[in-house]
């Protein structure tokens, strides 16, 4: 009988995943951070290019965030996805955000976080929103599948911002989200952009406006529009409001 000898292979660990967080701004004691996540698609493995349409449009909002936040201690940065796509299942944005928000815990301890999402990068932050580390989101056109598990929202702040305009994403799946979200703890707000489109094209700079505003008011750096003050304390119903008289008393 022939023995055959097999040398034993060394162990090899998986290969380390690429880091989740971008930071473009990191003070050295910050007081609060805003993480941005840009859109995607449904399905697809392929990583993101970095010329992509998606990452590139959620840019001026970025910018407009900066400018408001300079000197206030606040740090600034984006989820960097594996993947291009959601892919079922997997939610592999979600999972990119939540490891992004551990890397942001490791690198500035522990603040509270505002996330910034569009669409796909939406959805992700509402699911990366059971993170302790969050205390508010700020949803761009979102994608909100009915039934999305929203318990996790309890006890957060929640704007849902969608054009009625949009032909990807649903607006009334956002309002339901709203709905849903309230029902199960959150403090929410629905604003209807009129006109508005998906890609935020259309009355680009009254996005980045409402937006910083949002941002802002969500992190104590200045007073939230009266309408959303008003939803969450719940002294508005749960149905949309007009975003271009948020400032109404």
């Amino acid at each position: 009988m022939t023995v055959i000898a097999v040398r034993p292979q060394p162990h090899t660990a998986p290969p380390a995943l690429a880091p989740a967080l971008a930071l473009d701004r990191a003070p050295d004691r910050p007081s609060a951070a805003v993480l941005v996540l840009h859109g995607g698609r449904a399905d697809g493995l392929a990583p993101p290019s970095a010329l992509s349409l998606a990452g590139a449009r959620m840019r001026p909002f970025s910018a407009s965030i900066a400018r408001a936040t300079a000197g206030r201690g606040i740090a600034l940065g984006r989820v960097r996805y594996l993947h291009r796509g959601w892919n079922g299942e997997r939610a592999d944005a979600a999972r990119d955000a939540v490891r992004a928000l551990d890397e942001l815990a490791a690198s500035c301890g522990s603040v509270p976080v505002v996330l910034v999402g569009h669409s796909m990068g939406g959805r992700a932050a509402l699911s990366a929103a059971a993170h302790p580390a969050v205390r508010g989101v700020v949803a761009l056109a979102p994608w909100c599948p009915e039934g999305e598990p929203v318990d996790h929202l309890a006890g957060k702040d929640v704007v849902l911002v969608h054009g009625d305009r949009d032909r990807v994403t649903d607006p009334r799946d956002s309002w339901s989200a709203a709905r849903r979200a309230r029902a199960a703890g959150a403090a929410t707000c629905a604003l209807r952009v009129p006109g508005g489109d998906h890609a935020m094209l259309r009355g680009a700079g009254a996005w980045h406006t409402l937006t910083v505003r949002l941002v802002t008011g969500l992190l104590g750096l200045g007073p939230l529009p009266p309408a959303v003050v008003r939803s969450f304390s719940g002294q508005d119903g749960p149905e949309p409001a007009d975003a271009t008289t948020v400032d109404r008393a």
